[in-house]
């Protein structure tokens, strides 16, 4: 049975870090491309980071592009994103994915999210 669990979130005022954390199991992690998302009340889900699954590529949305950073530690089953000088606009429920999509049927795994909130 995989299981994605994510950690770290928390309330923090703008300008603060915090680091969330996936801790996987019950998959062949580093066959996988690891994945961020957020979902605000009211928005749709939208992709923040993505890694591949060696590591070597990083992908960011737009939005958090020099702020947050993306990291996996395929030993330990782990993926991380660090969040820094966090805005308001970055709260939401944060979602980790893990995808593989070399094979039939595609493999597509979520967490079941962790809260972030920045407050002003």
């Amino acid at each position: 049975q995989v299981q994605l669990v994510e950690s770290g979130g928390g309330l923090v005022q703008a300008g603060g870090s915090l680091r969330l954390s996936c801790a996987a199991s019950g998959l062949v992690f580093s066959l996988y491309i690891m994945r961020w998302y957020r979902q605000a009340p009211g928005k749709e889900r939208e992709l923040v980071a993505s890694i591949s699954a060696g590591g070597g590529n990083t992908n960011y949305a737009d939005s958090v592009k020099g702020r947050f950073t993306i990291s996996r530690d395929n030993a330990n089953k782990a993926v991380y994103l660090q969040m820094n000088s966090l805005k308001p606009e970055d709260t939401a429920g944060y979602y980790c994915n893990a995808l593989r999509r070399d094979i039939v049927p595609i493999r597509d795994y979520w967490g079941q999210g962790t809260q972030v909130t920045v407050s002003s």
